[in-house]
């Protein structure tokens, strides 16, 4: 039985990650900029800078009493911590007094052609950023070589823009997911279009990109509504001079919505394409057995009649009957096949 989480004091952590709790710490002005990791709070708190952007990323979501100590740190309330360990949640854009919380899925590939979906939340204050990641990756890599650098002068900018770079990424790595499938299913497209035999690809190969598609859009779909409530006029934690940038990553949004329904009508034109190939091939072998048919039916005819066992039948008794009937029988086979060669029907 489910329990009424506004009724528990406990937090748990409700997906399946093995991944330990660890934090990493990335502490920037326009003149400096500091990393530090640590497995508790308590490790990297002496490092945080007031006057400075803080982003703290959190890796595994096991240990829910370090989340815990995060969240209290900085004043994120029981409710949203609750969301954050839930890795079921749906993806939701929330504003709150002091902050903003995005929490949104992040596609991992687990094999060929499939992806498993991860919980990533985003909590944006005035002064910090913390990222929760239920495990390891290195998908905000650049944005960590692009603070240590100052590319763009990166570390001269607010939080909110550090926020507009961290949702450019998932986006961009949902943009690389959908061009990689647009490419396979162009592939595919010039495989069953191709004349050579046994080059067209099985049903069984369209259907794990069915399942990408439904599964992208489960994760992408929502933000568009979501980004409503991010990008309102009152929002004080996004400063207009990075509004553009939170444009921006609208706009890649907007692309990745148009690329997958261009690549869910081409997985519905490949389905059909598939079945009508398939058809055609059972056609053509449907026709070659038919000719064959065709051809062995006199012969059958003559043989019917030589086999029966009447008395008087002059050919059983002429030296030469059995050559004449195989000769007949020859003749008409073979006139037969060039009957409907000439005809084109083989």
């Amino acid at each position: 039985m489910t329990k009424n989480n506004q009724l528990s004091e406990q937090l748990s952590y409700t997906g399946l990650s093995q991944t330990p709790t660890h934090l990493h710490l990335c502490t920037y002005t326009p003149e400096t900029v500091c990393f530090r990791e640590g497995k508790s709070m308590e490790e990297i708190s002496p490092f945080l800078q007031k006057d400075g952007i803080n982003w703290v990323q959190v890796h595994g979501l096991q240990n829910t009493e370090t989340v815990q100590q995060v969240c209290r740190h900085f004043n994120i309330d029981f409710l949203t911590t609750q969301d954050i360990l839930n890795a079921e949640h749906l993806t939701k854009i929330e504003e709150h007094d002091t902050y903003n919380v995005i929490i949104l899925k992040q596609l991992s590939p687990a094999e060929e052609n499939a992806y498993t979906p991860q919980q990533f939340c985003i909590v944006q204050g005035e002064n910090f950023v913390i990222t929760f990641l239920e495990r390891e990756t290195d998908s905000l890599n650049e944005i960590v070589s692009a603070l240590n650098n100052n590319v763009l002068r990166i570390r001269s900018r607010q939080s909110d823009f550090l926020l507009s770079v961290i949702l450019n990424s998932v986006m961009t790595s949902f943009m690389s997911i959908i061009s990689k499938m647009e490419d396979d299913l162009e592939d595919m497209e010039e495989r069953l279009l191709s004349p050579v035999q046994g080059s067209g690809s099985s049903i069984e190969a369209i259907q794990p990109y069915r399942r990408s598609v439904r599964l992208i859009k489960k994760c992408i779909l929502p933000i568009k509504e979501e980004m409503i409530t991010l990008l309102h006029e009152d929002n004080k934690l996004l400063h207009k001079a990075n509004r553009p940038f939170f444009n921006d990553v609208n706009d890649h949004l907007l692309f990745i919505l148009q690329t997958l329904d261009g690549c869910r009508d081409m997985l519905s034109a490949l389905a059909d394409l598939y079945l009508s190939d398939n058809d055609r091939r059972m056609n053509n072998i449907m026709k070659q057995l038919t000719v064959v048919s065709t051809i062995f039916i006199p012969l059958t005819f003559l043989a019917g009649i030589w086999g029966m066992n009447f008395r008087w039948m002059p050919e059983l008794d002429w030296k030469y009957g059995y050559l004449m009937a195989w000769a007949l029988m020859a003749m008409t086979g073979t006139g037969v096949y060039f009957y409907f060669k000439r005809k084109k029907w083989y």
